[in-house]
């Protein structure tokens, strides 16, 4: 990083982050998860222009973030620098989604959930209702 770019990560790059944090978080991501965030990004508005050949940059990043102690912690900060704050909420809902894409959460998932919901202040209420929605799109029968 140069001094020339004081925020390296553009909002798309940190929404990216974040889905990728939550899939590598049981340390195995799962094809339906990574479907879950190619589909996202093929489709939402929020990514309309983003350049998909960053996908691999910033996997490599959440990566090595999660090879280091206070990775997590991290992370958090770049996305929190770099993710204007009404995206946080959509950042949540992503994050849900890509959780609960192969219908099963696990403990770590649960636990990186939570503590989105803490570091970027989404509200109790608010985050409900998103778990909620992620968890009827992604029922099976």
């Amino acid at each position: 990083m140069s001094d020339e770019t004081p925020h390296p990560l553009s909002p798309q790059d940190c929404l990216v982050a974040v889905m990728i944090a939550v899939s590598a978080s049981d340390e195995q991501m799962r094809t339906s998860e990574l479907v879950k965030i190619q589909s996202q990004i093929n489709h939402l508005p929020i990514f309309a222009e983003y350049d998909v050949d960053r996908l691999e940059t910033i996997a490599q990043l959440v990566f090595d973030l999660f090879a280091e102690e206070d990775g997590l912690d991290a992370l958090f900060g770049l996305v929190r620098e770099n993710l204007p704050q009404h995206l946080f909420e959509t950042s949540y809902a992503l994050a849900c989604d890509v959780a609960a894409a192969d219908g099963n959460l696990n403990e770590s998932e649960l636990r990186l959930l939570e503590e989105i919901r803490y570091e970027l202040s989404i509200d109790r209420l608010h985050a409900a209702a998103i778990e909620r929605g992620a968890r009827a799109r992604h029922l099976r029968d």
